[in-house]
């Protein structure tokens, strides 16, 4: 069982209920196991991390990154978060929210070659 921090749940059911224009079409592109019948879930707590998107079945992670993962800052502690997702055995995907609203079609294909 994965280990999480419990003070995040409350934030990752908020985060839920308040979706970004980006998470809600990707969501509804891969939701309900349209994709080859992989299980996908939102904003799953990972130790101190809240995930966008996770895919037991594939230990797989998609995250959408707006601008502020484009800041110096926000690469930052994006890299420092991949490399412990990594370190537990997960693949991180990351799109642009621009890629999931301009591209969809091109971002499932990215996708179905981790499952």
């Amino acid at each position: 069982m994965l280990q999480y921090n419990k003070e995040l749940k409350e934030n990752s059911r908020s985060l839920r209920k308040n979706m970004t224009d980006a998470e809600r079409f990707l969501w509804s592109k891969i939701r309900n196991r349209q994709i080859k019948d992989y299980c996908f879930i939102r904003q799953k707590i990972i130790g101190n991390y809240i995930i966008d998107f996770y895919c037991p079945k594939a230990c797989l992670i998609i995250e959408l990154d707006g601008s502020q993962h484009y800041t110096d800052e926000g690469m930052k502690k994006d890299e420092i978060r991949d490399k412990f997702l990594a370190g537990l055995g997960f693949r991180v995907l990351r799109f642009s929210d621009r890629d999931i609203l301009k591209n969809i079609n091109g971002v499932i294909d990215e996708i179905l070659k981790y499952l």
